[in-house]
C-alpha cells in the first residue's frame, strides 16, 4: 500500500461524475482508498473521495445534478479545496452521432473524448432557425498545453492502440465484478439491441396502437409515448439504419475510442434530425451536459460513453455499459499521464494552506514548543525551540559590515 498523501495539495488528479450510476462505475476502479479525512476548503459543498490510481492520488466528486451550473460550481469549489490539480476528467455518458466527420461509425459502448467544447444550446433564436454564438468572446477557448500535449498523442495509431488495450483490461475486471455473490451488470447488452432509427423516424404509437394524435398527424407525438420503450410502441426495427461494425460482435465487446468535438449544453437531446443537423454545423461527435461547466475553470478533459444517439429512441438498457467504458478509458488516461517532477525541495503548505515554495523562501510556524522550520531554495535549516525572530534568507558568507548603517545604531 502506498503511503497517503500529507494534504490536499498532495493531488493531482480529479474525476467528477454527474450521476451515481456513473460514480460507481468509475469507484469500482480505483486501486486504494484513502481512509484520511482530508476535508475542504471553508464554503466548499462538494463531497470528496479519496484515493489511488497508479501513482497518482485522485480525487473523486459526485456532482448534484446534471447539467452546465451543477458542473461550475463544483469544479469551481474542487480547485480551491485541491489546488494542486493538474487534470480533472469529467466521467460519464453521452448520446453519440452515429459518424464522424471522416465517416467513422460510432456505436453504443463507444467511447468520446474532448479535443474541444461547444455550447449547442447557446445563442440566438429566429423565427426560421437557432444561432450558435460561436464567435471568440463566446467560445470556451483551446485547452490548457499540457492537455492539448496529451490528446494530440491519442490522436496518433500507436497511443490509440495502446488506450484502448488498457481500457479492454480495464473493462474485464469491471465486468468480472461480484456484489453479493451477483454479478454487478456491466456486461455487453448485445449488437441486436443496438438500434439506429432513420433520423426522421419518429419514437410514436404505430398504427398498431389506438392513439388519436399519433396516428392522426405523421408529424405528431403525444407525450405518453416519450415514457414508452421502442418495442411498446411497435417501432419497426426492421426500419433500422445497416451498420457494417455491428456484424463482429465479438469486436463490438470492447469499445472503440473516438477523440474530437463535442456539443454541451443544458438541453438533452433528443431528436435524431437536430443532431444530426447540430454535429454538422459544428463538427461534432457526441452531446453530453457537463463538460461546458467545468471547462472554464479548470483544466479538464470530457470521457463519455456513449448509451444512445440522441434521438428519441434511446433508453436506458445501455447505461451502465457505457459509463463501465468510460471509467475504463478514463483509468486508462490517467495511467498514460506522465508525473511531473517535483522541485528538489518539493512544494509544502502551512497549516493554514501558505505556499512555502513560491517565490524563494519562506517559512511555516507550528504549535509553541515545535521547532520553527526555515524553507528556501537550497536548504532546510532547523531553528531553536521558540525563536523570536526567523529571517526567510540564506546567509551571505561574502557580507563583513555596513559601518555606515551600523555607526548610526550606536
Amino acid at each position: 500500500m502506498a503511503v497517503p498523501p500529507a494534504s490536499r495539495n498532495d493531488f493531482e488528479i480529479a474525476i467528477v461524475c454527474a450521476l451515481p450510476f456513473e460514480y460507481d462505475a468509475v469507484s469500482h476502479l480505483i486501486d486504494e482508498y484513502y481512509n484520511e479525512n482530508y476535508g475542504r476548503a471553508t464554503r466548499d459543498p462538494n463531497i470528496y473521495t479519496n484515493g489511488r490510481v497508479g501513482a497518482f492520488n485522485v480525487v473523486i466528486v459526485l456532482l448534484s445534478g446534471i447539467g452546465k451550473v451543477k458542473a461550475a460550481s463544483a469544479t469551481a469549489s474542487l480547485r480551491s479545496s485541491y489546488p494542486n490539480l493538474e487534470l480533472v476528467l469529467v466521467t460519464g455518458t453521452c448520446g453519440g452521432v452515429p459518424k464522424t466527420g471522416a465517416g467513422k461509425e460510432i456505436v453504443l459502448g463507444d467511447v468520446v473524448i474532448s479535443s474541444a467544447v461547444v455550447q449547442f444550446d447557446l445563442g440566438r433564436l429566429y423565427p426560421d432557425e437557432f444561432e450558435t454564438k460561436n464567435t471568440l468572446n463566446d467560445s470556451l477557448g483551446r485547452p490548457a498545453l499540457h492537455i492539448q500535449n496529451l490528446i494530440i498523442t491519442l490522436k496518433t495509431w500507436r497511443g490509440l492502440q495502446l488506450l484502448e488495450r488498457r481500457t479492454a483490461f480495464h473493462l474485464e475486471k469491471l465486468q468480472n465484478l461480484h456484489s453479493d455473490g451477483e454479478a454487478i451488470r456491466y456486461e455487453y447488452p448485445g449488437a441486436e439491441n443496438d438500434h439506429l432509427y432513420p433520423a426522421s423516424y419518429l419514437h410514436k404509437h404505430r398504427s398498431t396502437e389506438p392513439c388519436r394524435e399519433c396516428n392522426g398527424d405523421p408529424g405528431a407525438v403525444c407525450k405518453a409515448s416519450r415514457k414508452l420503450s421502442c418495442r411498446e410502441l411497435g417501432c419497426d426495427v426492421q426500419q433500422c439504419v445497416p451498420r457494417k461494425r455491428l456484424q463482429d460482435s465479438e469486436g463490438l465487446r470492447v469499445p472503440r475510442v473516438h477523440v474530437g468535438c463535442l456539443g454541451s449544453g443544458d438541453t438533452m437531446l433528443k431528436s435524431g434530425e437536430a443532431r444530426d443537423r447540430i454535429a454538422k454545423e459544428n463538427g461534432l461527435v457526441a452531446f453530453e451536459m457537463e463538460g461546458a461547466g467545468a471547462w472554464d475553470e479548470i483544466p479538464c478533459i470530457v470521457v463519455k460513453g456513449i448509451c444512445h444517439y440522441a434521438d428519441s429512441h434511446g433508453d436506458k438498457s445501455w447505461q451502465n455499459f457505457a459509463a463501465a467504458t468510460a471509467a475504463s478509458v478514463a483509468k486508462a488516461l490517467v495511467e498514460k499521464y506522465p508525473r511531473t517532477d517535483k522541485p528538489p525541495n518539493a512544494r509544502q503548505r502551512d497549516d493554514l494552506g501558505h505556499d512555502l515554495y513560491n517565490n524563494g523562501p519562506s517559512f511555516s510556524s507550528h504549535s509553541p514548543g515545535r521547532t520553527m522550520k526555515l524553507i528556501s531554495n537550497n536548504r532546510n535549516r532547523a531553528l531553536s525551540s521558540d525563536p523570536r525572530h526567523a529571517l526567510a534568507y540564506d546567509r551571505n558568507e561574502d557580507f563583513m559590515s555596513r559601518p555606515d548603517i551600523n555607526s548610526k545604531r550606536n
